[in-house]
């Protein structure tokens, strides 16, 4: 019994927040929060708290979820809902978080922040296709020899990352370019700044990394002597307050540089150059330099775990399918591809996806940390999944490109759809179809009970 209520040391408490944000925490997620300041302005202090629901509250609740579960991946747990459901939302998920999302995303932050600047219009098509063709050969070649670069790069990498960004932060905030009160916010962060923020959230991508990697940590709580569900989840979210924090704050001071760099600059296309004219704004051509490089290498890492977490996940998935080896290359080639694409051009097709995928992922979390209420009853998560699902297609559609819906002919869908669900106008229009999905699947239950 004692080892089963064993609950973690502070030490050990520490050394799993570590784990957790070094996990969430990626050079991408310094883009968002940039980018969110400086069209916010002095809305800012709305948008970021959707954000940090989003970008730092879910992710936890995700890796609490697997720990309360008992499921040994997230195949398991998704296929809860049916057996061709959990193999189709992990591919999804997988493929998101992989080759067709973050993993280019790594390379052209890491153009943008560090080579973009430097070269003329002009060049930068093919530049990004040789930075992103060397940069994917040096993922490649870790993925395939797995070893002591990632534990090296943690040590030593994310720190110098960590402590390069905290000199900039305290430098622009200590000689702000701009008060946040005067910067006037534009676009959607006029009139929604906290719901915009939220879905700016989505962009992490943490929420579905948390139910990608929310077992390796688990399964470290589990080593480390907490084996009773409710404890394992327990020190899993105590755990998780230390990596929140360090993770929250970072956002918020991104957030109000960026917003105090609209004093001076106009609102960059991305967040990447927005980081990017920041740095030299305050340390000149070395300071940039050092910040593009540290990126890079943060990125690097980032992608190399990405790249071997997918390649092992579809291994599993698919044991009679190709290697391991023909899954890392292939994942790296079609990243090239995507990479060349651009920044701006990744950022603006990811926002579809993750509209249909975080509906899904939020409607699987919630379900499991309450599953004891309807005893993890299928009917309850199919109908309540199904309903998520219908309602996210609409959301889906109506991120869309402009120029594709046009061609696609989707505006009186969605216009229908706005009109008839609810949030739809603010990105939300699954919320309601969840919550009737849920209700007709507890009375489902209910009736099933009473027989």
């Amino acid at each position: 019994m004692k080892n089963k209520m064993k609950k973690l040391r502070f030490r050990e408490l520490i050394f799993v927040a570590s784990m957790l944000f070094g996990m969430f925490f990626g050079a991408g997620n310094l883009i968002f929060p940039a980018s969110m300041g400086q069209l916010a302005g002095s809305n800012m202090w709305q948008a970021a708290a959707g954000f940090l629901i989003t970008g730092v509250g879910l992710p936890l609740l995700g890796v609490a979820a697997l720990g309360i579960s008992r499921e040994e991946s997230l195949l398991e747990l998704s296929s809860r809902v049916g057996k061709r459901y959990g193999l189709f939302f992990t591919c999804a998920l997988y493929l998101a978080i992989g080759p067709f999302l973050a993993i280019p995303r790594c390379a052209t932050v890491s153009f943008t922040v560090g080579v973009e600047r430097i070269l003329p219009a002009e060049m930068q098509t093919a530049a990004l296709a040789v930075f992103s063709a060397v940069f994917f050969a040096a993922v490649l070649f870790f993925s395939l020899r797995p070893g002591e670069i990632l534990t090296w790069v943690g040590k030593v990498l994310n720190p110098l990352f960590l402590c390069l960004l905290g000199v900039l932060v305290v430098r622009a905030v200590l000689s702000p370019m701009g008060s946040i009160g005067e910067i006037p916010a534009s676009g959607a962060y006029e009139s929604a700044a906290f719901f915009t923020g939220l879905l700016e959230g989505y962009n992490t991508m943490d929420v579905l990394a948390g139910l990608a990697f929310g077992i390796v940590v688990v399964d470290v709580i589990r080593s480390l002597g907490v084996k009773e569900p409710g404890e394992v989840a327990a020190n899993t979210v105590k755990a998780g307050v230390f990596s929140a924090l360090l993770m929250a704050v970072i956002y918020v001071l991104v957030t109000v540089v960026g917003a105090q760099s609209c004093g001076m600059f106009p609102a960059a296309s991305n967040g990447g150059e927005a980081l990017a004219q920041i740095a030299e704004y305050y340390f000149g051509g070395a300071g940039a330099a050092i910040l593009a490089a540290t990126v890079t290498v943060a990125c690097l890492k980032t992608a190399v775990g990405l790249i071997t977490s997918c390649g092992e996940t579809f291994v599993k998935i698919f044991p009679g399918g190709p290697s391991y080896h023909v899954w890392a290359v292939s994942f790296c080639v079609l990243s090239f591809l995507v990479a060349n694409l651009g920044l701006d051009a990744i950022i603006a097709f990811s926002m579809p996806v993750l509209m249909f995928l975080y509906p899904l992922a939020v409607a699987l979390i919630l379900l499991t940390l309450f599953g004891r209420f309807f005893r993890d009853d299928r009917m309850v998560l199919r109908w309540t999944v199904g309903f998520t699902a219908a309602g996210a297609v609409f959301d889906f559609l109506r991120a869309l490109p402009e120029g594709l819906r046009d061609v696609l002919h989707l505006e009186a869908v969605t216009h229908a759809a706005a009109e008839v669900l609810p949030f739809s106008e603010q990105g939300f229009g699954w919320v309601c179809p969840a919550l009737a999905g849920l209700l007709i699947g507890l009375a489902v239950h209910a009736a099933s009970d009473r027989r």
